[in-house]
């Protein structure tokens, strides 16, 4: 089981282990840019906006088997990627913490390569435990999983990350409305709320209005991480999103970031949705983002 961090006994010895995370959301930054670059290809925005959700996810607050993966994830804490066009970042997680070799993030998006640009299943690449990229789906996936462990007596549990622009999809809402009816309470749904889609800002596409309200609306216990770019900040919404699981409601972060977090060209801006730097814009990049771990 993945236990980082979860034997601290002092505060130092958690500093110590938070400093590691932070230097581990430089890292795979890194890996972002650089693997969205040699293919000239993918979604580096959104990817970076949620690095520090997914270090601390995986860091920190899930109990899982990196090496022993299983579809089933029987006795694990699960994690579905409804947005799945933020690959990189899910990616490079998954490996730096050992679900696969560092080094096959070498070949993201290539031919035959596993790490296709929306995650996919056939491939059998380890941790990856849906096909995601047609948006909205995701939060349906996650409900049935946490229905399943219910049902299996299994205390684990789901968690799930959708993008603000991808509750324009109405199933979001059928899910949404479901998840509430049925007590799904050991289901943890984040909203990346960075305010930007590929065509513009949401407001300016479609606007979202309060989604937190929204979603208390249909009956779920709302949260909000103001700073969904301090890994701090995102470690302590996730154990007070934890903390009001098994509670007769299914849990909702709205998660407030920036898209393109951590590199300053690229923050706060829809250009960088799907947009791979170029070979000057890689140097300005990594110039800001000082190898932590070693580049694969």
């Amino acid at each position: 089981m993945c236990t980082f961090a979860r034997d601290i006994q002092s505060t130092t010895d958690t500093q110590m282990a938070n400093t590691e995370l932070k230097e581990l959301c430089t890292q795979v930054r890194r890996d972002i840019v650089r693997m969205v670059h040699a293919v000239n290809s993918g979604h580096p925005g959104g990817s970076l906006g949620c690095t520090e959700f997914f270090v601390a996810l995986y860091g920190e607050m899930m109990e899982y088997d990196a090496a022993n993966f299983t579809m089933d994830g029987i006795n694990e804490d699960l994690f579905f990627l409804s947005n799945g066009h933020i690959s990189p970042v899910y990616y490079s997680v998954l490996a730096r913490n050992g679900f696969f070799a560092v080094d096959e993030l070498n070949t993201f998006r290539k031919i035959n390569s596993r790490l296709q640009g929306h995650p996919t299943t056939h491939e059998g690449l380890e941790g990856i435990r849906i096909a995601s990229g047609s948006l909205g789906q995701g939060m349906s996936v996650a409900i049935g999983a946490a229905e399943a462990k219910k049902l299996n007596n299994d205390s684990h549990l789901v968690y799930s990350l959708h993008g603000d622009g991808e509750l324009q999809e109405g199933q979001i809402w059928e899910a949404a409305l479901y998840a509430a009816g049925k007590k799904i309470d050991n289901l943890i749904c984040t909203i990346d709320a960075n305010g930007q889609q590929i065509d513009g800002s949401t407001d300016d596409v479609l606007p979202m209005g309060d989604i937190g309200s929204k979603f208390a609306a249909f009956g779920w216990d709302v949260m909000t991480i103001e700073k969904g770019n301090d890994l701090d900040a995102v470690i302590a919404g996730l154990n007070e999103a934890k903390s009001r699981t098994g509670k007769g409601k299914p849990v909702c972060i709205v998660m407030k970031t920036e898209m393109g977090a951590g590199i300053d060209f690229m923050e706060g801006t829809h250009k960088w949705h799907g947009i791979a730097p170029n070979d000057e814009q890689l140097e300005a990049a990594l110039a800001q983002l000082p190898s932590t771990l070693a580049d694969y």
